[in-house]
């Protein structure tokens, strides 16, 4: 079991050695502190939270590693440019509230995107010390710090101020990361806001995407609350797109804006044999019956799902250390991630990589699955793998792999799990024509407001991007708020 005690104690001990008026080179010689977390033995075995955040001492060393740089170059990978050094200046003189204050000018989601963002390569890849130390991982641990701020102070933080009642209204489908941003920065200009949700609960992948070892559902809910706190109204079970078309909604339900954050929740699959037996899954239907439907809870389970003792894993990204790591905590006694090239091209955040290393999931590199075999009852029995070597570069800039002849062998497998990406949601454009889209089915939008083609109607997150980080979303959809209100503003 971790020693948080001792942990805090060396914090302290660190804190007690800083001089009065640090310097930089001071501030620079301060240790990095690491997240304390559960132990790989024991998390297996559950569901909770695997980082379990800093403490307030290694916060506060944490903290004094900032330089404080008048440049804040920090500010540059931060797609809602949160005033990092500020909100950590403000850690480092105990008061916490003012610095969730400072995040929540730009960001309704600290406690989230603390947790799940890939920081290293947004704000901390641009870190001054970091940059210094040579080492990105040494960069001022500003998720961290975000997170302990938005959980230490989450009660201490007003409801943000609303702007008289302008009598103009918005509608909001979808309920993920992008239209909660959207939503809030819309309301918070006067403007009536409901929000369209397709499914009984709200969050989009917060809820059905993100284990709940990465990110307690709790904190989703809360931020839910936080919009209904200002006046938005949440309908959900409603299917835009199906039940009530964007048409609808602008010509029939009076709504004078509409955004558009449905997300990329189109499964990909490889095309090859056997990808339609009865214990094959798409990582979104896989993490949706455990997050959403609570799969892992026999107890209070809302959907069956299918008892694995070994299962594949195809893909390399986020998705798929999620599907692996929940996969063991469904029960599974042994679990590959198979992935088509080396380690240093695996698309996965580091952490999320050592953390199923940990716990006990297995990599096979420079593998391509090419067949998925089954019984007479139509269930995985077998995955047919062909090695492979890399080659010459792709246009993504990593190196292709290249199949080697003759090199196929079988491993025995009673479930597979396809992690390969996901397509942008169909719905909306097979029911609105008026919208243009790209090769790949994602919404093509103004660069400067996401704006759409069809007037009036804005986009964001995943349905424009493809696949984006809840903080790129967060982005896209304050940008779309910004031009919405202005847009609002004109029509008078």
């Amino acid at each position: 079991m971790i020693d948080l005690e001792k942990l805090d104690r060396e914090a302290l001990e660190t804190l007690s050695s800083i001089p009065d008026n640090p310097q930089a080179k001071d501030r620079i010689s301060i240790p990095h502190q690491e997240m304390p977390s559960q132990e790989a033995k024991e998390r297996v075995h559950n569901m909770s939270e695997v980082a379990l955040g800093y403490t307030e001492n290694q916060a506060l060393c944490e903290a004094n590693r900032c330089l404080n740089c008048k440049t804040k170059p920090c500010r540059e990978g931060c797609p809602v440019s949160i005033d990092i050094p500020a909100f950590i200046q403000e850690i480092q003189k105990r008061d916490y509230k003012r610095a969730l204050e400072i995040i929540q000018q730009s960001s309704l989601l600290p406690s989230v995107c603390g947790r799940v963002c890939p920081q290293e390569n947004q704000c901390q890849k641009y870190c001054t010390v970091g940059k210094v130390l040579k080492d990105v991982d040494k960069a001022v641990g500003i998720g961290r710090l975000e997170r302990f701020v938005a959980d230490y102070a989450k009660d201490s933080v007003s409801i943000p101020e609303i702007k008289k009642a302008s009598g103009k209204k918005v509608a909001i489908v979808g309920s993920g990361p992008a239209s909660i941003a959207c939503a809030a920065d819309v309301r918070r200009e006067g403007h009536d806001v409901v929000i369209f949700e397709a499914l009984h609960k709200l969050g989009g992948v917060l809820s059905y995407g993100i284990p709940e070892f990465r990110l307690p559902k709790k904190l989703v809910d809360e931020q839910i609350k936080k919009l209904q706190s200002m006046g938005i109204k949440i309908e959900s079970n409603v299917l835009v797109g199906r039940t009530r078309t964007i048409k609808e909604l602008m010509d029939e339900d009076g709504f004078d804006a509409v955004f558009v954050g449905t997300g990329a929740g189109l499964p990909k699959f490889m095309g090859i044999t056997g990808e339609n037996l009865c214990s094959v899954f798409s990582a979104n239907e896989y993490l949706t019956r455990s997050n959403l439907m609570k799969a892992y809870d026999e107890k209070d389970a809302k959907t069956p799902y299918f008892h694995a003792k070994r299962v594949a894993v195809l893909g390399g990204g986020n998705v798929a250390m999620d599907s692996a790591r929940t996969a063991l905590r469904l029960g599974a006694d042994k679990v590959d991630i198979i992935y088509r090239r080396t380690m240093d091209e695996i698309p996965a955040r580091k952490e999320e990589v050592q953390h199923a290393i940990e716990e006990g999931v297995n990599f096979m590199l420079l593998s391509q699955p090419v067949e998925i075999i089954g019984d007479e009852n139509g269930f995985v029995t077998k995955l047919k793998i062909r090695r492979c070597k890399l080659g010459e570069p792709d246009a993504s800039g990593r190196r292709s792999p290249v199949e080697i002849d003759g090199s196929d062998f079988e491993k025995d497998y009673d479930a597979v799990i396809v992690s390969i990406g996901n397509a942008s949601n169909p719905l909306i454009k097979k029911t609105t024509p008026e919208i243009e889209t790209n090769k790949r089915g994602n919404f093509i939008v103004d660069g400067e407001t996401n704006e759409t083609s069809m007037k009036g109607v804005f986009a964001g997150g995943d349905i424009v991007l493809g696949s984006a980080t809840v903080i790129l979303a967060m982005g896209q959809g304050r940008k779309a708020a910004k031009a919405i209100n202005r847009y609002l503003e004109n029509l008078d």
